[in-house]
């Protein structure tokens, strides 16, 4: 009782939503976000990944790439096929670290690199050691999963991003040592230093030297086949199991006697192995080895094609390889750079289509997007003819629309950094807006995107690929954060 016979002000009772739900089972009361998350182009790849089973995925995979070489000239299997092999091997062996036991490993491509060296050392001219296929790669596969093991053990302490630290600091170190320190050994450079190692062997099988493409080709896809298969196996496994519980929560893992840091160590051995096998194949495809071909490049793009296809799922580390190297090779410097310009309006428009409905909404911004740039074209050709007298890259007919909607000067040297702060500013603010605003923000935006692609990208095919693939991974980690086939994580509340 207060003063004044006051009585004292009673707290109300707190907002149901800021209580815990006892009794309520959060993933029943969840599914409807979760049948959201299994609608459109992603879930619908995601029902078939799970109605079909996998091995009748794995024979339409061998069936299909199995064929290639009876259809493809050998340049095109060489960059199509057997890079994208190559890439499948890669994300297979990153998969096992971070899909499975969920460790963020940044020193993997280090381990790529020494399988190639090492490959390189046992079977070449170097130092005339010419050991066969047959005795090289399981000495290679074993050493690297040996290294792997020594780099997992600081796993044992660290997580997350110290872990990542630590294996980024190993991965720069071998690219150092490989490139600059270069022991002598009876005379002979040990890595060859910036040049590397040259005239290395290639695959054989019994004393039968694989030197056609065609048959380079089959053999790696063999060796694919048997790793996917393998893995299949072990994820389905009691270790597949136990990996996959270190992943989502290493404490409560360990409770339930996980013998987790056991769990990490196999995870950096197997992840390892993968690694130093696929070195193998690629020293041997190339013939020689460099150190430039295992620098953070190659590490970004195996994370994409992991990421891209789902973090954990086999089929979509597959899909990602075939995603990101098709690409890539669409956009290669010796291509035209008409294919660079279908790319990325392509992939302006699946963004849209992805990301908006209902698709009325969808069409009024295609729509309205071709009418703003009518619209800002003639005014900008009305104010002066220098605004739309700038040239157009060629690239077939599409070049020549292109120079009747686009705003491209001649003689304003500024125009094309002015208009990528432009794009800049216009994202920033369409992540502050909802509803309509949007809607209509995203009509400038994409001209804006348009301007900027013509003015500045067009003629960089290596850079676009980079920008459109860095938008695409933004974009999937925003709207499915894991990958196209993968498994969300699973949270308590």
């Amino acid at each position: 009782m207060g003063t004044g016979g006051e009585i004292p002000e009673v707290p109300g009772r707190p907002d149901e939503r800021d209580r815990p739900r006892v009794g309520v089972d959060e993933w029943v009361a969840n599914v409807e976000d979760r049948r959201e998350q299994r609608a459109g182009i992603a879930g619908l790849a995601r029902r078939i990944d799970d109605l079909v089973p996998p091995w009748a995925l794995l024979v339409l995979f061998a069936v299909v790439a199995a064929s290639l070489p009876l259809w493809m000239g050998r340049g095109d299997l060489f960059a199509y096929g057997i890079f994208t092999l190559i890439y499948v091997l890669l994300g297979l062996g990153l998969n096992v670290v971070v899909g499975y036991a969920g460790l963020l490993d940044l020193g993997y491509v280090a381990l790529f690199g020494f399988g190639a060296y090492f490959y390189a050392l046992l079977s070449s001219e170097q130092y005339g050691i010419h050991w066969p296929s047959a005795v090289s790669i399981p000495v290679v596969v074993v050493s690297t999963a040996l290294l792997g093991l020594v780099l997992g053990i600081p796993s044992r302490r660290l997580l997350g991003d110290y872990l990542a630290i630590v294996t980024l600091f190993f991965g720069q170190a071998f690219v150092v040592f490989v490139n600059a320190a270069n022991p002598t050994v009876r005379g002979k450079g040990l890595t060859g230093g910036p040049n590397g190692i040259a005239d290395v062997d290639p695959n054989d099988l019994f004393g039968y030297e694989l030197t056609t493409r065609r048959q380079q080709y089959w053999f790696i896809l063999a060796v694919v086949l048997l790793v996917l298969i393998g893995l299949h196996f072990l994820s389905e496994s009691r270790t597949g199991r136990a990996w996959r519980a270190l992943r989502e929560d290493p404490l409560a893992a360990e409770a339930m006697s996980i013998p987790v840091n056991r769990l990490k160590l196999m995870a950096f051995a197997f992840g390892a192995g993968i690694a130093g096998l696929t070195g193998c194949m690629f020293a041997a495809v190339l013939t020689a080895v460099t150190s430039g071909n295992f620098g953070l490049p190659i590490l970004i793009t195996i994370y994409a094609v992991v990421i891209l296809g789902g973090i954990g799922s086999l089929t979509g580390v597959v899909i990602g390889a075939i995603v990101i190297n098709v690409s890539f090779q669409f956009l290669a410097p010796e291509n035209p750079q008409d294919n660079a310009r279908i790319l990325f309006y392509a992939v302006i428009v699946l963004l849209l289509v992805l990301s908006m409905r209902p698709w009325w909404r969808l069409a009024a911004v295609l729509g309205g997007t071709l009418v703003f740039g009518l619209v800002a074209h003639t005014l900008a050709g009305a104010i002066s003819s220098s605004w739309t007298a700038g040239a157009v890259v060629e690239g077939g007919r599409f070049a020549g629309v292109i120079s009747d909607w686009v705003i491209i000067p001649a003689g304003h040297d500024h125009f094309a950094n002015i208009a990528y702060i432009a794009l800049v500013v216009s994202i920033l603010a369409l992540t502050r807006v909802r509803g309509w605003w949007r809607t209509a923000m995203l009509v400038p935006t994409v001209y804006l995107a348009a301007i900027v692609w013509e003015t500045s990208f067009v003629e960089e095919p290596a850079v676009a690929r980079w920008i459109l693939f860095g938008t695409l991974l933004v974009f999937l980690m925003t709207v499915r954060p894991q990958g196209l086939l993968g498994t969300p994580r699973v949270e308590i509340v």
